[in-house]
């Protein structure tokens, strides 16, 4: 069964109707892009959980057996940063934040 991710994003700042749909249309397109490769980060055991764009960023979390894994790097820059740059013409960077045993994120 594909983990997917179907919600309205809390948006830091006031945003008009307009601004607000394009921003939701976006978070959309980037979390149908990361439900692509969730199913083989998801094999090995981790997850990927969006956290934010901003700027051209995609935050994310790296969770599950992700969490001070060898590949973390490779999976980020030739997976993830990748395919989300290829699909979503807005995404120009991807910036990981952890999270501790407790998923408390630093």
């Amino acid at each position: 069964m594909e983990n997917t991710v179907e919600q309205d994003y809390p948006v830091s700042e006031e945003l008009s109707g307009e601004e607000y749909e394009k921003r939701q249309d976006l978070i959309r397109r980037i979390n149908h892009t990361l439900n692509k490769i969730r199913p083989y980060i998801n094999a090995d055991g981790g997850d990927v959980e969006f956290v934010d764009f901003e700027d051209g960023v995609v935050t994310v979390s790296m969770v599950g057996a992700c969490v001070g894994c060898m590949a973390l790097d490779t999976t980020i820059n030739d997976g993830i940063k990748l395919l989300l740059i290829d699909e979503v013409p807005e995404v120009k960077d991807i910036k990981v934040i952890s999270a501790s045993p407790m998923n408390y994120f630093y």
